[in-house]
């Protein structure tokens, strides 16, 4: 992309947060970086202005005052298709030919959130990281003809799942909604889990339990299979306040039940997409569990898939520690557009 195309806006918007930059020449890293709640704009155009009226001042100090971004990028958390978008599990729906008119853009890509953060993936670095063991080695290290494919799965708002495959010199993203797949059990407990929450209702997906939405729903299915005292329904901010501090047992096996489960499904999506090169944790749930992820099941169950368990124990898997990583991923497929 030439420099006429500069100055871009790139954003990050989930169900909670849009996170929003500023990237003012290709191949530049984002910068002045802004976290806004979803709930307390009616829109992204409401958003972006209060974004930019923010932004004034820094670019003001360097003269700057006048430039407006030429273009944006918008990573959303709802599948992609025509030009209405309607946010999966938030109030913010909008057409993309009314919000690139109202903010006088020459163009306004949008693209699926989880599609931005796959493209981010082969440019993290160490600090951005946190592997789950030296000897399963780091994520995207050393790709070859037979691990050129990573992936990406997040339990936020929502679960998010996507790949990245290099081919013909560049990175190429494989969006999805993967956090729909039905989940699947993996010992009787967990099949008394899931036959609970299909009283409620008719598909069960991976979202339904891993997830900030599900991370409830899966703390009173195992109230109910295990004949706990019934107790008023908690948040998913409370479920992992109180199982990590150890205060309620029930909370603690949730997060337990939780991270195996992560794994199985993270190692069913390493399978069908082939990601030998690696497997990345996002979302903003698992860095909240700290070391109690790292000593979990997770990566016991990531490999657990009989006679495949020699093909997934040689692939490694990360967190992602830094929550604003895709933002670079909306800038790279921004830039990569106009090329």
């Amino acid at each position: 992309m030439s420099a006429r195309n500069y100055p871009c806006l790139v954003a990050d918007i989930g169900g909670s947060n849009a996170r929003f930059g500023w990237v003012a020449a290709r191949g530049a890293e984002v910068m002045h970086i802004a976290v806004m709640p979803v709930s307390e704009h009616a829109g992204p155009v409401a958003a972006v202005q209060a974004y930019l009226q923010g932004l004034r001042p820094l670019l003001a100090q360097a003269g700057l005052e006048s430039i407006v971004p030429r273009r944006a990028a918008f990573a959303v958390a709802t599948a992609v298709a025509g030009d209405r978008v309607e946010l999966t599990n938030g109030h913010w729906s909008f057409s993309r030919a009314e919000v690139q008119c109202s903010l006088g853009l020459e163009s306004l890509l949008v693209l699926n959130d989880f599609e931005a953060l796959a493209l981010s993936l082969p440019k993290l670095q160490a600090g951005q990281l946190r592997q789950w063991c030296a000897s399963t080695g780091v994520p995207g290290q050393g790709v070859s003809a037979s691990a050129n494919t990573l992936a990406v799965i997040g339990p936020g708002t929502g679960l998010g799942v996507a790949g990245v495959v290099f081919a013909n010199g560049e990175w190429v993203a494989l969006p999805g909604e993967g956090g729909h797949m039905t989940l699947a059990a993996a010992d009787d407990f967990e099949s008394e889990l899931l036959a609970h929450m299909r009283r409620n209702y008719e598909h069960v997906s991976a979202e339904r339990f891993l997830s900030g939405i599900g991370l409830p729903l899966l703390h009173g299915s195992v109230v109910a299979v295990r004949g706990a005292p019934s107790a008023q329904a908690l948040s998913a901010e409370l479920i992992v306040e109180r199982g990590l501090s150890g205060e309620d047992a029930i909370c603690a096996e949730t997060l337990d039940v939780f991270c195996a489960l992560l794994g199985g499904f993270a190692g069913n999506v390493a399978l069908t997409l082939g990601a030998r090169g690696g497997v990345y944790i996002g979302g903003g749930i698992v860095p909240r569990l700290g070391e109690r992820f790292f000593a979990s099941r997770f990566r016991e169950r990531f490999e657990a898939k009989g006679r495949f368990r020699d093909y997934l124990a040689a692939i490694p898997t990360a967190l992602i520690t830094d929550t604003l990583a895709a933002l670079s991923g909306a800038a790279l497929a921004l830039e990569q557009q106009h090329e």
